[in-house]
């Protein structure tokens, strides 16, 4: 994780361990990461673990994440400490505020690995499919050239989902990620300020619809014994 960012190595090498030995974990597609240069990763949201799961597998694969997360959790405690610490990107959830995006081009323009949840929260869809996304997903892409890797994950909403549901740490179960090709958002690279939102809504879309075809495909192949575990 290297020395100059002391809280990234800290979480990486006190939870890595746990989350390799507790979950069974399955990857698919990761011949689409790349292993250098500028990716932004998008990915649906069904779990308040699916941030570690999605750092598991990107560091697995020589890529450190930074996350777009809600400032409220770079305020308090050593989750605070540690957000900040390690560079992650706070944003001001129904601000207005461009000041998150700025970040993420920046860190794209240093060559780096951007997450971002566009649905903004966990799914609220009864079945978990993912929602409609935000389009700063898309504002991001078409204003850096950035690639945009869709990422599908089913498991994890059984371990920490929605308040209120049911919620199981059993060991073994079976979480899975699924990383598609990058979505082309190349003709909205320009769009007319006439056209602008209708342009970035349409991107958006696009990577929604990638990301909910795997959704559909993993929940299919999904361990039917674990389904109500």
């Amino acid at each position: 994780m290297g020395n100059r960012e002391p809280w990234y190595a800290f979480v990486h090498w006190a939870l890595r361990p746990i989350l390799a030995i507790w979950f069974r974990w399955r990857y698919e597609g990761l011949e689409h990461i790349p292993r250098g240069g500028p990716v932004i990763v998008a990915s649906n949201h069904v779990s308040y673990l699916d941030p570690l799961s999605l750092a598991l597998m990107l560091v697995r694969n020589g890529r450190r994440p930074r996350f777009l997360a809600k400032r409220e959790l770079f305020v308090k405690g050593i989750v605070g400490r540690a957000m900040r610490g390690a560079h992650q990107i706070p944003v001001d959830r129904g601000s207005g505020s461009g000041d998150a995006l700025d970040a993420a081009r920046r860190a794209l323009a240093a060559g780096e690995c951007v997450v971002i949840y566009p649905e903004a929260t966990l799914t609220r869809n009864p079945d978990y499919s993912p929602m409609a996304g935000k389009t700063g997903v898309a504002r991001l892409a078409t204003s850096t050239g950035a690639p945009v890797l869709p990422v599908a994950i089913w498991g994890p909403q059984r371990v920490i989902g929605r308040r209120g549901e049911p919620r199981s740490f059993r060991p073994g179960r079976p979480i899975w990620l699924k990383v598609g090709p990058p979505v082309d958002l190349s003709d909205l690279a320009e769009p007319v300020s006439r056209g602008e939102a209708a342009a970035m809504r349409r991107g958006t879309e696009r990577v929604m619809g990638a990301i909910g075809e795997m959704v559909a495909d993993l929940r299919s192949r999904y361990p039917s014994a674990w389904l109500g575990r």
